[in-house]
């Protein structure tokens, strides 16, 4: 058995059968019962011509089903596409083209979308339709009842061998622009985000086996991922959790008083969120409850999106003992490092988290060289090693991120700007994409808003550049104020010269009722450009 994640997944629930494994929306599968329901999923999608390198697209909401796809569509090595549920008809029409669905499940409240972009899915030749009580009519929609698709399937194996070559897509939306769908092996993406590398130790797992011997020494079993599935974030920390024997909680949406009260129920030890998207609400929400039912938790793992030093203390009033992880990386890249938090020690020096590297990780000069510890050069963080093979059907776009450097070494560099220090830690600043240039200075979002969010009155904030007739650029805020509190930019500017440089304070601030992020906590800034222009108007 080579490094397939089905293979690893088949390894853990034989070893863990009778183990609770998943428990979404109040319904919970054994490893045993998920097993057995991800094997007649499969053979039934192979009975309906889905076969290797077939994408097989996902649409719904966190729930037992998108887990018992996610297997069943390795199991036969087809590959599974993550679709956005916040997309609209332009959206889907651009991602359904993009990667030319043989099949498609979905939750029937999606129906009428299906039902709207049913044309530019030419290659579609079955579908699926989860029965989520909505009622919602399928238009048309050829699409057969999920379980009655499981009931026609066998429960046993019998698949054909697969290989740590075959492959995983995941799309990501980024920050601007349509999503991009990015390859990866099997056996490189468990590597660089499913534990096979252990980012802490830079260990190595040379033999499948080895999950099973970690097993037996993981403390912590269970495990609630509060973002999307459709998110890199959670679906890691279920099929990761998985290859340890480990339980996850999932819920269908976000919401921060039932996120405590399942942490209670289920005795959550580890909470994994995706920034201050999610960890502000939660803090807010334990000023009104508090933490009786909450001993179990001992650690709170973030990634994906800027977890803030004032957002982070939040939660050590309450959990003093707490561990929390920033976990630093992106889609294209796996795991650049993490950075441990304890109570007292929040501090961040730049736009992110300062961490220490882990295995392959560098910071890459215009020369696309690694850069000297403490020179104070901005560079772009890269990594070498597990990396993703291309963009699917993006040949340009590829070729700028996944490339060979002078030295040799094939690099994944998607873009965020970082500095390397004297320690040789790194610093994260921001992506390139959004950055600021105002007066030939280089702004980084991610820190103004920072400075921002650490304002008593400041909920969450957004950062964006603006046309300016003198700099070229100047920087504008989007905050979203807290319950009953308000602001003024003078008020704004006078807060950030304590935390920032004269040239990087707000010029221009609008005051909004809620910041538009993606559910996996990035923000909008097609949407934060149209509010900031909208203001000047």
């Amino acid at each position: 058995m080579g490094f397939n994640l089905a293979d690893l997944w088949e390894q853990a629930a034989d070893a863990f059968a009778e183990r609770e494994c998943l428990v979404a929306n109040g319904v919970r599968r054994s490893y045993a019962q998920l097993e057995e329901r991800a094997n007649r999923l499969a053979h039934h999608l192979a009975a309906h011509g889905v076969g290797p390198g077939d994408r097989v697209g996902i649409y719904a909401h966190n729930c037992v089903e998108w887990v018992e796809t996610l297997w069943a569509v390795f199991k036969i090595r087809a590959v599974w596409i993550n679709i956005n549920y916040r997309y609209v008809e332009d959206e889907l029409r651009y991602l359904f083209d993009n990667a030319e669905l043989r099949a498609l499940v979905f939750a029937r409240e999606y129906a009428p979308r299906v039902a709207a972009v049913r044309d530019c899915m030419p290659r579609l030749a079955h579908a699926l339709v989860i029965d989520d009580g909505s009622g919602a009519e399928l238009g048309g929609v050829d699409a057969l009842d999920y379980e009655a698709a499981l009931a026609s399937g066998s429960p046993d194996r019998g698949f054909a061998p697969r290989s740590g070559d075959d492959h995983y897509i995941l799309y990501t939306g980024g920050t601007t622009g349509m999503p991009k769908g990015v390859v990866w092996r099997h056996e490189d993406v468990f590597m660089a985000l499913g534990g096979g590398i252990d980012q802490m130790s830079g260990a190595k797992a040379q033999r499948p086996e080895e999950m099973l011997e970690r097993a037996k020494t993981q403390a912590l079993q269970t495990y609630f991922a509060t973002a999307p599935l459709m998110h890199g974030a959670s679906q890691w920390c279920v099929m990761g959790r998985s290859f340890l024997g480990g339980k996850t909680v999932l819920a269908a949406k976000f919401d921060a008083a039932d996120v405590w009260r399942l942490v209670a129920e289920e005795k959550v030890q580890a909470l994994f969120i995706t920034g201050d998207a999610m960890g502000r609400p939660l803090a807010d929400a334990l000023e009104a409850r508090g933490t009786a039912g909450l001993e179990s938790l001992v650690l709170v793992t973030s990634t994906a999106a800027v977890f803030s030093p004032t957002v982070k203390d939040d939660f050590f009033r309450f959990f003093p003992n707490l561990v929390i992880v920033d976990g630093v990386g992106a889609s294209e890249v796996g795991g650049n490092g993490v950075l441990l938090c304890t109570k007292g020690n929040t501090r961040m020096l730049g736009g992110g988290p300062t961490f220490k590297p882990g295995p392959g990780t560098v910071v890459l000069g215009d020369d696309l060289r690694p850069v000297a510890p403490g020179s104070g050069v901005i560079g772009r963080i890269a990594r070498t090693g597990h990396i993703p093979l291309e963009y699917w059907k993006d040949p340009k776009k590829s070729a700028e991120t996944f490339f060979t450097a002078p030295d040799g070494q094939r690099y994944s560099m998607p873009g965020d700007f970082a500095r390397v220090e004297a320690d040789g830690q790194v610093t994260l600043l921001g992506r390139g994409s959004v950055s600021i240039n105002s007066g030939g200075e280089k702004i980084y979002p991610e820190e103004v808003e920072h400075a921002i969010k650490s304002h008593a009155a400041c909920f969450d904030a957004v950062v964006i550049g603006v046309p300016d007739e003198r700099w070229g650029s100047r920087v504008a805020a989007i905050v979203e104020p807290r319950p009953g509190a308000s602001v003024t930019l003078e008020e704004l500017q006078a807060h950030c010269r304590d935390h920032l440089a004269g040239f990087k304070i707000p010029r221009q601030l609008t005051l909004v009722n809620r910041i538009e992020r993606s559910p996996a906590g990035k923000p909008d800034y097609r949407w934060a450009q149209k509010v900031a222009g909208d203001a000047k108007a």
